[in-house]
């Protein structure tokens, strides 16, 4: 049986991407933040100052580990030396939660820096399942799916999202990372209702909730764009479809992801603050 970290939980509070230039500040004053997450592929070393940094961290705050390279939705067998290095991560730092994209990044030898999208199809569903099962019989527990930023729809795609990925979790036993921001992105660039987007979500496997800000583009048409950046605050109408999402939910563990421009602390922890006071509206 996989081990879903239940006796390290992580709250359903506020949590921020770590930053080292923040780690005084975290350890000092956190404020409103109550866990962190980090990027697995930035600490897969043996040893120096970021890896003491992420032990005492650890000791005071649950963690999440949220894997960007893995490549789960791609056509070739995943990283065997990549797999090694994420079960030696997870197996010291015991996190509350462990996640990765529904995208690829690799093809061949090559890798890219992209999270990249795929067509949603039974071929695909069967391929990214048996990487999940792979992944989860290898760190020997469960790991949570995250819905992808997309900027173009497939042709071939014979399942919606929330259907695809409500199956990938029914079949593997993995729960699933619902990005809102992503969803509000997906949503102006594809036109689609993102509250339509959540209703068909399935809710009850969301282990965490991401939040973060987006860039405003045109296409060559005219039309609103908009990328995932990661690079400011979270917008006024991303925040309405998190008190959305909670209201139908309840309670969930809440990130706020900056990984560009990062900003001083209190600027992000002021982000923290008012994602506590989104979850003190919903009933619990």
């Amino acid at each position: 049986m996989l081990d879903s970290a239940a006796h390290n939980r992580l709250p359903a509070a506020p949590g921020v991407g770590y930053k080292p230039q923040h780690f005084a500040q975290i350890t000092t004053d956190p404020g409103s933040v109550k866990w962190l997450e980090i990027h697995a592929e930035n600490y897969m070393g043996d040893g120096g100052r970021p890896i003491a940094q992420l032990r005492h961290l650890s000791e005071r705050f649950a963690m999440s580990v949220h894997g960007v390279g893995l490549s789960i939705g791609g056509e070739g067998p995943l990283d065997a030396d990549h797999l090694t290095r994420l079960k030696h991560l997870v197996g010291w730092l015991n996190p509350a939660s462990f996640s990765e994209h529904l995208a690829w990044s690799t093809h061949d030898s090559h890798f890219y820096n992209d999270l990249l999208p795929l067509p949603y199809t039974d071929t695909s569903l069967q391929r990214i399942c048996d990487h999940i099962d792979e992944l989860q019989d290898t760190i020997g527990r469960r790991m949570l799916l995250e819905n992808p930023s997309s900027y173009l729809a497939f042709a071939e795609s014979t399942w919606s999202e929330p259907e695809f990925l409500a199956e990938i979790s029914r079949r593997t036993g993995c729960g699933l990372l619902l990005d809102v921001n992503n969803v509000f992105v997906s949503a102006t660039n594809l036109d689609f209702s993102p509250q339509g987007y959540i209703d068909a979500f399935p809710l009850d496997e969301v282990g965490e909730v991401h939040l973060g800000g987006h860039d405003e583009d045109e296409d060559d048409h005219g039309h609103p764009l908009l990328i995932d950046s990661h690079g400011r605050e979270v917008v006024d109408p991303v925040w309405a479809l998190l008190d959305y999402t909670l209201a139908k939910s309840g309670p969930k563990p809440v990130l706020i992801e900056w990984d560009n421009d990062v900003p001083d602390w209190p600027v992000l922890e002021a982000e923290a603050a008012r994602a506590a006071t989104a979850l003190e509206r919903v009933p619990a």
